[in-house]
């Protein structure tokens, strides 16, 4: 533990501390947030997307933005726990770089089961999408991101077009998703996942974003961390290589020495040099949209 916090740094050091001590997510997170301190943001939170089932998202935007790039940014937990304003640091790092974030919570696990939570957030991409310019971003350039079970929730709704279909929209309407050590491969179910996907042969299919790559995606990132061991890195390795055989468009990035967590604690204050996580997400939204720009202008 305190070969780890040197390496880190002071501030990290408090983190690992604060879980350490109660072993308490939220007091962890709180502490990651307290070391923010992103003055070029504004911050709106609990904003209601769906009131009917009381899901609710939290808005980071560039001050002054307009026409911005906009993330809907879908956070992990094993599909049955995290709370959006625990992930307040991703929201601060991408705005204080020119990007909108939205980060919606979504219902979970034992209170609904798959695919209910992929529901939640196809109804959170439309209402984003809908309302992007009421916080300065573009929804010609909205793009989706999550990490490890927000992966999969980011990916599913990239590659499976029944999800945005029922809120009327296509995968190809996103300019882009990107997974953050994302699960898209994930068979043998383990630990509650198969009471939450059911565990038949649809559940074990559904479930997998990997099954629905056919090349009518839009471009994905994948970023990975090798030495993550909750989520293998042949999850990010074989959606890319299926991307490409289908004539997709998949970046793969492979960051030696980092971690399941390490790979989005990056974000944080502090964090930078443990992983380009950052560096590499606004390189491929800046990529995206000036290809975009590009197009538009033809």
């Amino acid at each position: 533990m305190i070969g780890i916090a040197c390496r880190l740094g002071n501030r990290f050091a408090l983190l690992l501390a604060a879980l350490a001590l109660c072993g308490c997510a939220g007091a962890f997170f709180a502490v990651v947030d307290r070391l923010e301190n992103a003055r070029n943001v504004n911050e709106r939170d609990h904003v209601v997307f769906d009131g009917k089932r009381g899901l609710a998202l939290d808005a980071y935007s560039p001050i002054g933005a307009h026409a911005a790039p906009v993330v809907v940014f879908f956070y992990g937990g094993s599909w049955s726990e995290g709370k959006r304003h625990w992930y307040r640091y991703v929201g601060d790092a991408l705005a204080s770089h020119g990007v909108v974030v939205l980060i919606p919570d979504y219902r979970k696990y034992p209170d609904v089961r798959f695919p209910a939570f992929m529901r939640d957030a196809a109804r959170a991409v439309a209402w984003v999408r809908e309302h992007a310019t009421e916080f300065g971003g573009d929804p010609q350039h909205l793009f989706v991101m999550g990490h490890s079970a927000g992966g999969q929730i980011a990916a599913l709704l990239a590659c499976d077009q029944r999800y945005l279909a029922a809120v009327g929209m296509r995968p190809r309407d996103l300019a882009g998703m990107i997974g953050v050590a994302g699960a898209y491969a994930f068979l043998p179910f383990v630990d509650d996942e198969p009471e939450i996907f059911g565990d038949d042969a649809k559940g074990r299919y559904d479930s997998q974003p990997i099954n629905f790559v056919d090349g009518d995606e839009p471009p994905m990132l994948l970023l990975q961390g090798e030495d993550d061991d909750e989520v293998p890195p042949s999850n990010a390795q074989a959606m890319a290589e299926r991307a490409q055989a289908m004539d997709g468009t998949a970046t793969l990035k492979l960051y030696p020495d980092v971690g399941h967590n390490g790979i989005l604690l990056a974000l944080a204050r502090g964090g930078h040099a443990q992983a380009p996580t950052l560096a590499d997400t606004l390189a491929f939204i800046a990529r995206i949209d000036a290809v975009g720009t590009a197009a538009s202008t033809r």
